[in-house]
């Protein structure tokens, strides 16, 4: 063989390596942007909160013709104050709105007191999907997860620096 076509052999091998290892790297990317797409962000799961229950602001009128007294958010045990933005469920059970929703996000999605269901179970299954996706990593603001190669354009490398 002259060096020339040895010089092509191997240029064509190392092509056909790198083509392959795109190809690899491109379908787990398809395969990470498939199920985050599944998944629900914490924004949107507390957007779908908001639809179904909405935010009101409390007011001791309000309390008074549900309960006849002085109502208390009873995941912190506050009393409820006259303009604080409350959530009232369909069980007619009412809390503080950030309360509500750190409870819901970090539990079952269900009433603290009478464990009525405030959310349908798909909806929190995407939802502890995406918070599984983001404590694993793959949150897609990390360069260090995405595929070898392309991580590699990303950061201004070349692929002379590989081979």
């Amino acid at each position: 063989m002259t060096p020339l076509s040895k010089l092509f052999h191997k240029l064509c091998s190392k092509m056909i390596i790198l083509l392959a290892s795109l190809l690899i790297e491109l379908i787990i990317l398809i395969h990470k942007l498939k199920s985050s797409s599944r998944s629900i962000s914490t924004h949107q799961y507390l957007k779908f909160i908001e639809k179904t229950n909405p935010t009101i602001c409390y007011t001791k009128r309000l309390s008074k013709a549900e309960q006849g007294g002085a109502a208390e958010c009873r995941v912190c045990l506050c009393e409820l104050e006259e303009g604080e933005k409350v959530r009232k469920l369909q069980c007619h059970h009412m809390f503080h709105r950030d309360c509500l929703d750190k409870w819901l996000q970090q539990y079952w999605a269900t009433c603290p007191l009478c464990r009525k269901q405030v959310v349908p179970n798909d909806v929190v299954f995407k939802h502890r999907q995406h918070q599984n996706q983001a404590a694993e990593g793959f949150d897609g603001n990390n360069d260090d997860h995405l595929p070898y190669f392309l991580s590699a354009f990303r950061r201004g490398n070349t692929l002379h620096r590989y081979f």
